[in-house]
């Protein structure tokens, strides 16, 4: 299974009641006999020309209302993240890891690299910041600074923690006793799935890796968005509307006037910023026009 389906399905399914989870295991074991009998969604799911997001959206729209809410969730995340090519297989493994789960109570963690290991991790806080507001972000990022610094700085801490042969009850009983009732319950969680799904000697590196994986985070799921007039309800759904599909995520605008762009929206979210404003036009159309005088000139100096 791939690392980040792994810790998300972690984080989801070990969530769920038992009533539910038979739901899910129910639902997950149909979604798996459709894709394996219906050819077309499986070649949609398949379809290397497909961004995973708009896989795991087309999947969504088409269990919306059908299934259970979980199932849906990590049905979608697999269809998301996976390659094309390894989705169905994807769906196939998360009804073996949730039987298995529902049959034991316990979902055991495999031996990964180091990388595999992060990215596991941070498919657990996938999960766990999807269903957050950003308001705590901030929070979260900071207890996680100061315990990875709590970590490296204690020796006899982090001897503890970074033994790989101390059992995993004592080690993740530190840590509760360390932080519950002092950090946001996100913030215990992740702590808590650093030391099960994470490498041993990687703790302080795997923390640090988290502070910045939920900044990141934070960054997509908050779009700033700079127009010259006032948006109207319409508008604003409209643009929380294209910004998910975009995304793969709900965003969150951050609205601010800006007389001097005369017309349109200008909005960053992540890495990624969408000029649809007049100034913006205006810009280019001078950059271009510039450029053509220049190319312009060129030839007139080469006659």
């Amino acid at each position: 299974m791939l690392p980040k389906l792994e810790g998300y399905a972690a984080a989801l399914l070990g969530s769920l009641d038992s009533a539910t989870l038979t739901t899910v295991v129910g639902e997950l074991e149909s979604l798996q006999r459709a894709v394996l009998a219906q050819p077309q969604l499986r070649a949609m799911l398949s379809d290397t020309s497909l961004r995973g997001v708009v896989r795991g959206q087309v999947l969504g729209d088409l269990l919306d209302d059908k299934v259970h809410a979980e199932t849906r969730r990590v049905a979608v995340y697999a269809a998301t993240v996976a390659p094309a090519q390894e989705v169905g297989p994807s769906i196939g493994e998360l009804v073996q890891m949730a039987l298995i789960l529902s049959e034991t109570g316990a979902i055991a963690s495999r031996g990964l690299g180091l990388l595999a290991a992060r990215k596991r991790v941070a498919g657990y806080a996938d999960a766990l910041l999807e269903a957050l507001s950003t308001d705590g972000f901030a929070r979260i990022e900071e207890e996680l600074f100061h315990w990875a610094r709590a970590v490296e700085d204690n020796l006899a801490l982090r001897r503890i923690l970074l033994d790989r042969d101390a059992p995993l009850g004592s080690r993740l009983g530190l840590v509760d006793q360390l932080l519950a009732d002092k950090v946001d319950p996100t913030t215990l969680s992740l702590a808590r799935y650093v030391i099960v799904g994470g490498r041993p000697r990687d703790v302080v590196g795997t923390l640090d890796y988290l502070v910045e994986y939920v900044a990141r985070a934070r960054d997509w799921r908050v779009a700033r968005v700079y127009t010259a007039r006032p948006l109207d309800d319409s508008s604003r759904a409209d643009l929380v509307r294209s910004l998910a599909a975009l995304t793969g995520t709900e965003v969150e605008l951050q609205v601010a006037e800006e007389s001097a762009l005369l017309g349109g929206v200008l909005v960053e979210v992540g890495d990624v910023r969408l000029d649809a404003t007049t100034a913006g036009r205006l810009a280019a159309l001078h950059d271009s026009v510039s450029a053509g005088h220049f190319y312009e000139a060129s030839l007139n100096q080469n006659d």
